[in-house]
């Protein structure tokens, strides 16, 4: 319970503090703690209902992300190419959903 309760603290300081272009990188690499691969399908309208934003919103994310050679991405496919960029990019609420992660475990 007291898991549930920090997880659910962390996410309402990142979404209320935090920049889409922060969250998305702490989303894919979440995503790619937990699929152990650099590619994901996934299309930029399930990432803005993952992180409850416009898609536009992830449009113009992927977008610097990936003029900042950290992700490429094409329709329905989206690959990480900078896995250590892309954590200097993430909130710092990346370190601590990974500790809650590893704690679980």
């Amino acid at each position: 319970m007291v898991i549930l309760i920090e997880q659910l603290y962390i996410s309402s300081i990142c979404i209320r503090f935090h920049t889409i272009n922060e969250r998305l990188a702490k989303w894919l690499l979440m995503n790619h703690d937990r699929l152990n691969s650099n590619a994901v399908d996934v299309t930029q309208e399930f990432i803005s209902l993952m992180l409850g934003v416009r898609r536009v919103g992830i449009t113009a994310a992927a977008t610097s992300l990936r003029e900042m050679g950290l992700i490429e991405y094409s329709r329905g496919r989206l690959t990480i190419l900078d896995r250590k960029k892309l954590e200097a990019v993430a909130c710092d609420c990346y370190a601590e959903e990974l500790r809650i992660y590893k704690e679980i475990l």
